[in-house]
């Protein structure tokens, strides 16, 4: 009987447990197959976010884990991204109503850089004027909250949706805002 090439370099590779980064949790995500623990660094995850918190809240979040090192059988991760579904936020803008898109680059408590796309329904249509107001305003304040924050402390603020509810509250008076919500979150 005779044996496929592919199949020996299949058998001799290890499996490694890719453990969640611990500002969201400390469970096993899943397991990759690698050739060595070199091969495993640098690697991408695409996984749901409702997988990591068991939040069914979150089933629209992906989230992209960089395996950063790996020790043994064990692959740490750090969050490299984190994105809403499209499906999802288009279904937030309704009939009659508009979608303001922000884009901010900001920096954290410890001077990493943050991408951060938001966005902002509003309950009517608004002017133009009125959706570069709710821009400034959504910078000013993603950048004055960011600011104060470590990466992991951001982090949980993303998951818990304190982030959104903090700049629903800014927006009370402003403009007849309906929902607050990150397209796009990048590290």
């Amino acid at each position: 009987m005779a044996v496929q090439k592919g199949a020996e370099k299949w058998k001799m590779k290890q499996w490694f447990d890719v453990y969640a980064p611990k500002a969201i949790s400390t469970d096993v995500i899943g397991s990759i197959p690698a050739a060595d623990e070199k091969s495993v660094t640098g690697r991408i995850m695409k996984v749901s976010l409702s997988w990591i918190t068991h939040n069914p809240n979150h089933a629209f979040a992906t989230v992209g884990l960089k395996i950063t090192n790996a020790n043994g059988n064990v692959a740490n991760t750090e969050i490299d991204y984190l994105a809403q579904q499209y499906s999802y936020l288009h279904s937030l803008v309704k009939r009659r109503a508009d979608a303001v898109y922000t884009y901010d680059i900001v920096k954290d408590r410890e001077g990493d850089t943050i991408t951060l796309k938001l966005l902002v329904t509003t309950r009517i249509k608004v002017a133009g004027r009125t959706k570069s107001m709710i821009r400034k305003t959504v910078h000013a304040f993603v950048t004055e909250y960011v600011s104060k924050l470590s990466k992991e402390e951001f982090l949980k603020a993303l998951v818990a949706n304190d982030l959104q509810s903090e700049t629903m509250k800014k927006f009370g008076t402003t403009a007849p805002i309906a929902k607050v919500e990150i397209r796009k979150v990048e590290f």
